[in-house]
């Protein structure tokens, strides 16, 4: 018997555009579009009539933008949506407010990017189909709580890793942080360029300073850092300061940044100093990294399922015996925090 389809309903106000991103996606055999809508309004009519799998929104579109779409449609009607944007903070406010995943929309319409952009989609699509998005009707935002008492103790670091849900994840945990806490590094699975914004949107709201990491910043108490997309990231030991090192390495787990490469690394310099996090993501990248982690005498925490978008790399961590305390995301902070 043959699995199931992906159901797939696209809106976008570009005809040329929905007819070719139809075409090209049912050429998988594990997807059907069910329809394409023109705008937001088209799209409501035919998520009730069509009851799709999977929504692909274009962000910029008349009568109302992809975003106002998402304010109103997720709590009423949450939905795997995977945004298609050009390069823009948009696509934060997107994931912000509900939406998955996303996908780079070409800039031009040259043969090889669009079949990037059509892989690349695919995979993104196939990866929504399976999120869990029944918490979003409590989502949209609360709290900017503060993060309770804490000890100051140097020479810690946190690392966290994180891919489909994690933006949302990460500034759940980082906003509620003081802007004392030990020096963080992250890898979040993301296109180059997106992570500089993606960090500059987080240091706006949060208490510790954030930064896309550059090759030779220092770990340092106060400040976090991300692995830049399309560079892998670890740790160096530098006379007697610790150092992020960034290469163009191999992908390893299918990603660069990888999140293996930077807990390897983590476990190798820090030991039992570390505190490391996995949360929600497609597929195992960072767990045997954790287990490296949690081997050297780390403290290590988990995403639980009802929490996470995609309970993937988290499972796998937790299967495999790599996590100490699998929490709900609310409350990683404080956790953090008491083992720090």
């Amino acid at each position: 018997m043959s699995a199931k389809k992906v159901r797939v309903l696209i809106v976008d106000d570009s005809m040329l555009f929905r007819e070719t991103v139809k075409s090209r996606l049912e050429e998988d055999n594990g997807i059907v579009v069910v329809s394409t809508a023109v705008d937001p309004y088209d799209a409501r009519d035919k998520i009730l009539m069509y009851e799709p799998d999977v929504m692909i929104l274009d962000v910029q579109m008349p009568k109302m933008d992809g975003i106002e779409f998402l304010k109103r449609l997720m709590p009423q009607y949450p939905l795997p949506v995977v945004v298609m944007s050009s390069v823009d903070t948009n696509v934060f406010d997107a994931l912000k407010y509900g939406a998955v995943e996303f996908v780079n929309k070409p800039s031009n319409t040259s043969d090889s990017s669009l079949e990037l952009f059509i892989k690349e989609l695919i995979i993104k699509v196939k990866i929504a189909s399976i999120a869990n998005v029944s918490g979003l009707k409590q989502v949209i935002r609360k709290s900017h709580e503060e993060g309770g008492k804490h000890h100051k103790i140097n020479r810690k670091i946190i690392a966290i890793g994180a891919s489909t849900g994690g933006t949302e994840a990460l500034y759940e945990i980082l906003h509620k942080l003081p802007a004392d806490a030990p020096g963080i590094v992250i890898v979040q699975h993301m296109p180059p360029v997106f992570t500089k914004m993606y960090a500059q949107r987080l240091n706006t709201t949060c208490k510790m300073m954030v930064k896309e990491a550059e090759d030779g910043d220092e770990v340092q108490e106060g400040l976090v850092l991300i692995a830049p997309g399309g560079l892998q990231m670890k740790l160096s030991k530098l006379s007697n300061r610790i150092v992020v090192k960034l290469f163009n390495g191999e992908k390893r787990n299918g990603h660069i940044p990888s999140v293996d490469v930077l807990f390897d690394s983590v476990a190798q310099i820090y030991g039992k100093q570390a505190v490391g996090v996995i949360l929600t993501g497609m597929g195992q990248d960072g767990a045997y990294g954790l287990l490296n982690m949690k081997t050297e005498g780390a403290k290590t925490i988990g995403q639980d399922e009802r929490s996470s978008i995609v309970y993937g790399m988290p499972k796998v961590a937790y299967d495999i015996g790599a996590v100490d305390y699998q929490l709900p995301v609310a409350e990683i902070h404080k956790k953090i925090l008491d083992l720090v």
